[in-house]
């Protein structure tokens, strides 16, 4: 037996034949050309023609994997017409006299080292994407033909990695799972991989030898690690495991499309936090019945310069056409504390929890929040979109933000550009705001609790610093007493409140949470069905008798 570790993109167990996937690639040369402007229309025709196929397995897309799935070929579709790419491309053409297979590959080289290169997760996962794009011109180019896989039984794919297009065209009857050599967490191959539900690891270091094929093996996707040849303890531990998992699944897919209502009738929002487009899938497979918060300052991190407008629109439009009916909250850029940014270059602080972090970087540099302002309005026309503004600690703050995205309004409109007319609320996170939320309340349409930060500042005590974690007590009676506080005074003023926080998503407190009479949970995406669970099975004025207990 070989056993090999990689990193889990989708849990699950597979057990089956291994199929390796190999991919012929056809050698480019370069070749001088006297007729720069022929090679350029080459080019462009068959860009067109490269354009036709990702609508084609943008369609494929949508059918197999939803909406967030097919985003991805919209996306590739975008870079394909990309200004700098195509002029990057041409200008190679027309200035080195080189045939457009040469300029195409060359470009796709240069820009897939330059996002390999990048520190940051998600952007290295573009580089892929590139030479995806790549590859399909030069199939053009070459007169190719994109070529399906099947399989004559189920199989695990193992390839040195795919490519999202050679994903898409699988086989899904036919695939089991699939373990990649290379490939990234943050790749849109793996965003497929999740939404379609295909148990997946990459990164796992192992050698295509050809001594693979037709061999058994087993995927851990949970586990992350990838067994060929596995051994009678093995095989039978993993039979059991599947077999656990498979009920667990069962048990939980009952759950789905059932309201979360308790025994006694109160109802509850179960929502999802998700940190980009990418966790939407994971969102909508665990039956959210919305997005609580969406976290935008994934859009600035590890970035030298600002996201633009249209970049973030189109994030924003994708989100909400991906959730259709359901609210998506966008919580405005929260930066500072423990989540620095380059672009910002904001200065080193002593106490930077307590600095110029979320919404005060917001108001003192009201150009940054306009620009995100613009795009959450213009995506707003296109879904159920709502704004949360962090770390509110007074009602001046409220009415300055609401006189920003009044004047932002006016311009869209006055432009004859869409806007829509977004719920907007604020997080919870501070002792001050917890104390006058009953003023809040009156400025805004709902309240979302964070309990990270507030348990921080009510306890005095760094959530960073591990030498406190003994007196950083998220369950503190305090804590508790100060989330109630809230919610009543949310309620009396005709307005929900949620609780977004890690504390949320603690099971053992979801019975105390709707005792408090809480609206709104919003967790991560796995913790939604075994959550609805518990408040199925909860009645809920029988168990509010005796929970003041305790936190007494």
């Amino acid at each position: 037996m070989r056993a090999y570790r990689g990193k889990s993109v989708f849990g699950g167990i597979a057990i089956g034949k291994i199929q390796v996937l190999g991919r012929v690639e056809k050698q480019v040369k370069r070749t001088r050309t006297e007729d720069a402007e022929g090679e350029i229309l080459r080019y462009r025709q068959a860009a067109e023609a490269a354009a036709d196929q990702l609508t084609a397995l943008y369609e494929k897309a949508l059918r197999e994997a939803g909406e967030e799935g097919a985003a991805i070929f919209e996306i590739h579709r975008m870079m394909l017409e990309d200004g700098d790419y195509r002029e990057s491309i041409e200008n190679m053409i027309h200035t080195r006299q080189v045939n457009a297979e040469y300029a195409v590959a060359q470009t796709g080289d240069n820009l897939a080292r330059m996002f390999a290169s990048m520190e940051d997760d998600y952007m290295r996962g573009r580089a892929a994407d590139v030479e995806d794009i790549s590859r399909r011109l030069l199939c053009v180019l070459q007169g190719g033909q994109e070529q399906g896989q099947s399989f004559s039984e189920p199989v695990i794919i193992v390839a040195d990695d795919l490519t999202p297009s050679e994903t898409v065209r699988l086989d899904r009857d036919r695939v089991l799972a699939f373990v990649t050599v290379h490939g990234s967490l943050h790749s849109h191959t793996a965003i497929l991989a999740r939404t379609m539900g295909i148990p997946a690891l990459v990164g796992t270091g192992l050698s295509l030898d050809g001594t693979l094929d037709g061999k058994t093996g087993i995927v851990d996707g949970t586990g992350g690690t990838f067994y060929v040849e596995p051994d009678e303890e093995t095989m039978g531990r993993m039979r059991q495991a599947r077999q656990e998992e498979q009920q667990q699944q069962e048990l939980l897919r009952t759950l789905r499309g059932r309201e979360n209502t308790t025994l006694d009738g109160q109802n509850i929002l179960l929502y999802a936090n998700v940190g980009n487009m990418r966790d939407l899938a994971a969102a909508l497979q665990n039956d959210a019945a919305g997005i609580g918060l969406f976290r935008s300052e994934f859009l600035y991190l590890e970035r030298e310069d600002f996201p633009t407008e249209e970049e973030q629109f189109r994030i924003y439009r994708s989100a909400a056409g991906a959730m259709g009916e359901k609210r998506v909250i966008i919580r405005t850029l929260d930066i500072g504390a423990d989540k620095q940014c380059g672009c910002l270059q904001m200065e080193k602080e002593e106490n930077p929890a307590m600095g110029c972090r979320a919404i005060r970087v917001c108001l003192t540099r009201p150009e940054i929040f306009r620009t995100q302002l613009r795009a959450l309005l213009r995506a707003s026309a296109y879904g159920k979109i709502a704004i949360m503004y962090p770390m509110i600690t007074s009602v001046w703050e409220i009415r300055k933000i609401k006189e920003i995205v009044e004047e932002v309004r006016m311009r869209l409109r006055a432009r004859g550009i869409a806007c829509g007319e977004p719920e907007q609320g604020i997080m919870i996170e501070t002792p001050a705001a917890a104390i006058i939320s009953d003023r809040l309340a009156k400025e805004v349409d709902f309240f979302s609790i964070g309990t990270n930060d507030l348990t921080q500042f009510l306890l005095a005590a760094d959530r960073q610093n591990a030498a406190l974690d003994a007196f950083c007590d998220p369950r503190h009676p305090a804590v508790f007493r100060m989330i109630e506080q809230v919610v009543e005074n949310a309620h009396r003023a005709g307005i929900w409140a949620g609780i977004c926080g890690e504390l949320g998503g603690d099971p053992e407190l979801t019975r105390d949470f709707l005792a408090m009479g809480v609206d709104e949970l919003s967790v991560s995406p796995g913790r939604i069905l075994p959550i609805r669970k518990i408040v199925l099975e909860t009645d809920v004025s029988r168990y509010r008798e005796t929970w003041q207990k305790n936190w007494e």
